[in-house]
C-alpha cells in the first residue's frame, strides 16, 4: 500500500516583533443542538460567514538552487568520458536556480495584521503576498517568527481594522463534532468544506516533532495548508496542516494543529520571534507488548539512550528507565513525553517519576534549551548541515529502515558549503576515519580527535559514499 503524507500548502528576514497578541476568545459551549421540526433547514451559514472573513489566501515566491552537481545526472556530466565527446561545457546549460511559487492559506489573529499559517507554506520564501477574502487588494507580509517543530509560522501585514477569528479550547472537542475547513484549495478561491472530528490526539503521523493532531474528514487539499478548521459556531479549533493520501488528493484523512498549540506557539513567536522548548536529552520509545510484562507500569516512555552532558545524564537517568509521570502528569507514551517536556521552558525544574528495575523513583532536574543542543550539532561538521540523532520520530519521518545507525542529515541550507559538497537530507553519517558514528556524542568526539582533512563515510539509501572534509 502506498502511504503518502502530503503537506498541503513554502523564511524571509525577521520583522519587528510584538509583545502580545490580543486573541478573541469564544464563549463557552452550553449545548449541542439539531433541527427540531420539518420546517427547519440545517445550515451553518450564519455561523461560519464571519470566520470566512478571517481566513486569507497566501502566495509565495522563492528561489531555489538545484543541487545538480551531487545528482546522478550531474556526476555523469562531470565524467571525463562524456566531456571528451561533448566538450567541457557539457551540461552547463542546466539551470542551477529556479523560482518556485506556491499557494496556501492563513488565519487572522489580530485586527492589526498578525496572521498564523503553516511554516511549510512560507519557509524560505523571498516574497509573501496576502489577499483577504475575495478582495483584489494584496499585502506584502513579513515573517515575525516560525517554528518547524510544530509547523507553525506567524506573519504580519501592514493593515488595521481586520476581523480576527475567535479561538476556542480545542480540548473541548469531541469525536463526531461537526467542523468546517476554510482555505484556498488548488488556488480556486476561498472554499468551505464540511466534515466531523474523526479522532483526537493523533501523534504517530510522522510530520512534525510535536504532534497532537485533530483528524477530520472535512476535505483538505493542496492550498488549504494554514487555513482554519472551525466548529459549528465558526470558532477556530485548529489550523489545517496535512492529509494522508494515496493519490495526492483528499481521501478523507486530514490533520489540523489544535488551537491550544496554535495559541501557545504564536504567543511566543509574537513575543520573541522564536519558540524555546525544554530539552531532556534522551531517546525514547513506547512500551512494546513484551516489555509490558517486565514493568509494573504498563504505560510510559522507555529510555533507549541518554546523551552525554544533558539534563538527563546529569540527573542520573539510565537506559531501560521507564518515565511514567512528569510533575504529576501521567505519561501515556513516548510522543506524550516529548510534548510535555516541550511545553516547559529551558531552565525550568521538573520532577520525573521513573521505574527502574522494579523500583519507583523520583528524580529532580533542570531542563536545558533544545535550540542550544541542536545548534551544537548543526555547525560542527560543515557549514549548512543540520544534523539529528536518529530516534523513533525521525526514523518515521524520513522512512528509515529499522536498525539503521548513525547521525542523520535532516536539512541542507541553500547555497551553503554542505550543498556545494553534495550533501542531501536523508544522508546518514556512519563513520569518521576509524570512528564509528551512532550518536551526536560520537560525532563530537570524532571531530575533536581528527583535525585537518578526514574521511567521512555516508549511508545514502543503502549505498556507502565517502567525503573528504577539512
Amino acid at each position: 500500500m502506498i502511504r503518502q503524507i502530503l503537506l498541503v500548502g513554502a523564511i524571509a528576514a525577521l520583522g519587528l516583533n510584538a509583545a502580545h497578541i490580543d486573541f478573541q476568545y469564544a464563549d463557552s459551549v452550553q449545548k449541542r443542538v439539531a433541527p427540531s421540526n420539518s420546517r427547519q433547514i440545517l445550515s451553518f451559514n450564519d455561523s461560519i460567514k464571519k470566520a470566512m472573513h478571517s481566513v486569507v489566501n497566501i502566495s509565495t515566491k522563492k528561489t531555489t538552487r538545484t543541487n545538480f552537481a551531487g545528482s546522478p545526472l550531474g556526476r555523469m556530466f562531470n565524467d571525463p568520458f562524456f566531456r571528451q565527446f561533448f566538450g567541457q561545457n557539457f551540461g552547463g546549460a542546466i539551470p542551477k536556480e529556479r523560482v518556485e511559487r506556491s499557494l496556501g492559506s492563513g488565519v487572522i489573529l489580530s485586527s492589526d495584521g498578525y496572521i498564523v499559517t503553516n511554516n511549510h507554506v512560507v519557509e524560505n520564501a523571498d516574497e509573501i503576498i496576502v489577499a483577504i477574502g475575495e478582495s483584489d487588494k494584496e499585502y506584502n507580509a513579513e515573517i515575525i517568527g516560525s517554528d518547524k517543530d510544530s509547523d507553525l509560522a506567524l506573519i504580519k501585514i501592514d493593515a488595521k481594522g481586520l476581523e480576527p477569528i475567535k479561538i476556542a479550547g480545542s480540548d473541548k472537542l469531541l469525536v463526531g463534532d461537526v467542523v468546517f475547513a476554510i482555505g484556498n484549495p488548488f488556488g480556486v478561491g476561498q472554499t468551505v468544506t464540511q466534515g466531523i472530528v474523526s479522532a483526537k490526539n493523533r501523534d504517530r503521523v510522522g510530520i512534525n516533532r510535536y504532534e497532537n493532531f485533530i483528524q477530520t474528514d472535512a476535505s483538505i487539499n493542496p492550498g488549504n495548508s494554514g487555513g482554519a478548521l472551525i466548529d459549528s459556531r465558526g470558532v477556530l479549533v485548529g489550523i489545517n496542516s496535512a492529509i494522508l493520501t494515496r493519490s495526492g488528493g483528499n481521501n478523507g484523512v486530514g490533520f489540523a494543529i489544535p488551537a491550544a498549540m496554535v495559541k501557545d506557539v504564536t504567543s511566543k513567536l509574537a513575543k520573541s520571534g522564536k519558540v524555546e522548548r525544554g530539552y531532556l536529552g534522551v531517546s525514547i520509545q513506547d512500551l512494546s507488548k513484551d516489555a509490558k510484562e517486565v514493568y509494573e507500569h504498563k504505560k510510559g516512555a522507555l529510555i533507549l539512550n541518554v546523551a552525554e552532558d544533558t539534563p538527563a545524564a546529569k540527573a542520573g537517568l539510565k537506559r531501560g528507565d521507564l518515565i511514567y509521570a512528569v510533575d504529576g502528569k501521567k505519561v501515556e507514551g513516548a510522543s506524550e513525553l516529548t510534548r510535555i517536556i516541550g511545553s516547559y521552558n529551558p531552565g525550568e525544574e521538573i520532577a520525573l517519576y521513573i521505574e527502574r528495575d522494579g523500583d519507583n523513583m523520583k528524580l529532580d532536574l533542570q531542563l536545558a534549551s533544545r535550540q542550544n543542543a541542536m545548534s551544537a550539532s548543526e555547525n560542527g561538521l560543515v557549514e549548512g548541515l543540520k544534523l539529528s540523532q536518529i530516534n523513533r520520530d525521525i526514523a518515521r519521518k524520513f522512512r528509515l529502515p529499522s536498525g539503521v545507525n548513525g547521525v542523520l542529515v535532516v536539512d541542507v541550507e541553500p547555497n551553503s558549503e554542505a550543498e556545494k559538497l553534495g550533501f542531501q537530507p536523508g544522508d546518514i553519517i556512519i563513520q569518521i576515519e576509524s570512528s564509528e558514528i551512532e550518536t551526536l556524542g560520537d560525532l563530537s568526539k570524532a571531530l575533536k580527535r581528527y583535525n585537518g582533512k578526514k574521511r567521512v563515510y555516508i549511508n545514502r539509501y543503502g549505498q556507502t559514499l565517502m567525503q573528504i572534509l577539512e
